[in-house]
């Protein structure tokens, strides 16, 4: 679990090992959960509240929108693929929003443990 301002950098540091601790380790490496924030206050806040919950409530968090614990990193480049081309085809300079769309937290699975990596 974690908070990251570009998921899809993170996950990939996460799967080319290069994240030194619980991830590497256990090799870790599907997003199977995550929620955006716009402030990274916000975010902050929610991961320590998550960081306390229980491993079963975090479980049936995960399982309430992904009841398979598919890796949703592919549904995430498909979205910010599209934001991307919705940003070019209005003209906005705003390129780099369609890059790091928001903070967020994360949660990755391991053969359908939940994990909490630093």
């Amino acid at each position: 679990m974690g908070v990251t301002s570009d998921l899809l950098r993170r996950v990939e540091q996460h799967r080319a090992a290069a994240v030194p601790g619980f991830t590497q380790k256990y090799g870790v490496f599907h997003l199977v959960y995550f929620e955006r924030f716009r402030d990274i206050s916000e975010a902050i806040a929610r991961e320590k509240q998550l960081k306390g919950w229980k491993r079963t409530w975090k479980i049936r968090l995960i399982e309430r929108s992904n009841p398979e614990w598919h890796d949703l990193t592919q549904r995430l480049r498909r979205r910010i693929a599209w934001i991307a081309m919705l940003l070019r085809r209005s003209g906005s300079p705003s390129r780099r929003a369609a890059q790091q769309p928001g903070k967020g937290i994360h949660l990755s699975d391991g053969s359908k443990s939940l994990c909490e990596a630093p």
